[in-house]
């Protein structure tokens, strides 16, 4: 068959073949572009494949012409292309629709890379974390209103905790894990313990959240390849199958916002688990984005883990850390180890890597027995819960 462009007689499976990390946190010497490119060639050293084998190429959140201009710098030239943006949960969506392509015949080799210096742009002054997204169309009857997008997050967690009973403690147990998580990981940016206290008495930034509640902004990149099931015979290490996905989007005026204690993920999740065929409580550990606490919690009941309104209860007890009930965000998430922006694909790397026992001995997730996990599930989330993207990954 003709690479990309003819038409299998079933349905292909799709490996993740490669995963790495550009430079992360504080890098004050590379610009957007070089750190797309340094996250593909790593990548591409992980799967042990060469540039001329992709043919489908995933980007957004830089140029004009996304994912063109991107494509062109790493010297690509695909055809298959995607440059989907919805925030957060862009790289489970691109996932998802690379998979379905290289599935079809569409493409046999996908590769996904982000890069950003959202640090150095602070660093530099130019602000925007704390603006709003944006005056027209529908937001514009928000705008004058002053909700930012930290205070549509603070007001969800606000309802859940009036409706449900959920507390600041609880919330803050899920930073106090995310960053003992980050610990034994060298690569996160903060690694010092935090406790309950600490977070309870930080700088408030939007009432409930103080700053430990909310994730840090560092620089970074990194890179996924997705290949059909007859590349993998090529490849330098043992695939992660991409066993089920789901994608969906809700809202971006918050008057139509249904349910603020219901994320998209309640949809996304549901349809990658039935796509995958297993159920929430046979998944080994999850990694889900995590700008903020609350995002966690309620992706964690949305997703199945725990019935609505009981996501504080479940996050207590150690429950999230790599030697918990549920490992959750192993690395450290957006709360600790990176958040360059959009950084949906990061859940992914770490999913693979942890799937393929390659965290390292002080970070490696393993479950009965001492087994490697199996089965992982990596959902994203975009806006202020307007879309969400979930990936089902299981190993071999």
């Amino acid at each position: 068959m003709t690479r990309g462009t003819g038409t299998p007689a079933r349905a292909r499976k799709v490996a993740v073949a490669g995963v790495a990390l550009a430079d992360c946190g504080r890098v004050d010497d590379a610009t957007p572009y070089a750190l797309h490119a340094q996250a593909a060639r790593r990548a591409l050293a992980d799967a042990g494949l060469d540039r001329s084998a992709i043919d489908g190429f995933a980007s957004a959140g830089l140029g004009t012409l996304a994912p063109i201009e991107v494509a062109e710098y790493l010297g690509l030239r695909p055809t298959w292309v995607d440059s989907t943006s919805v925030g957060g949960a862009t790289w489970e969506v691109m996932a998802a629709h690379a998979a379905d392509a290289i599935a079809a015949g569409h493409a046999d080799a996908v590769l996904l890379v982000y890069g950003s210096t959202a640090r150095a742009d602070l660093k530099a002054r130019r602000r925007t974390a704390d603006l709003s997204f944006g005056a027209r169309g529908p937001l514009q009857f928000e705008v004058p209103y002053g909700h930012t997008l930290i205070a549509k997050y603070a007001m969800a967690a606000r309802r859940h905790m009036h409706q449900y009973g959920t507390t600041l403690e609880q919330l803050a147990e899920i930073a106090v894990q995310t960053r003992a998580n980050a610990a034994a990981n060298p690569d996160a940016m903060y690694r010092d313990p935090v406790t309950v206290d600490d977070v309870l008495s930080g700088p408030m930034i939007a009432d409930p959240f103080t700053k430990l509640h909310c994730c840090i902004r560092s620089d970074g990149g990194c890179a996924v390849l997705l290949v059909a099931e007859d590349r993998v015979p090529d490849l330098a290490r043992p695939p992660v199958w991409v066993l089920g996905s789901g994608t969906a989007v809700s809202h971006s005026s918050m008057a139509e916002w249904d349910d603020f204690t219901v994320s998209p993920a309640a949809v996304s999740g549901r349809l990658a688990f039935e796509r995958a065929g297993v159920r929430p409580e046979e998944i080994d550990l999850a990694q889900i984005y995590d700008a903020f606490t609350y995002m966690t919690l309620v992706t964690l009941e949305d997703l199945g883990f725990c019935a609505k309104g009981e996501g504080g209860a479940f996050v207590e007890k150690g429950r999230l850390l790599r030697d918990g009930a549920l490992p959750t965000n192993t690395d450290g998430g957006g709360l600790a180890a990176c958040h360059p922006g959009m950084r949906g694909l990061f859940l992914l790397v770490e999913a693979v890597r942890q799937l393929r026992g390659e965290a390292g001995a002080d970070r490696q997730v393993r479950r009965a027995c001492g087994r490697l996990p199996r089965l992982a599930v990596a959902s994203g989330t975009g806006g202020w819960f307007c879309s969400s993207g979930t990936v089902v990954l299981g190993a071999e």
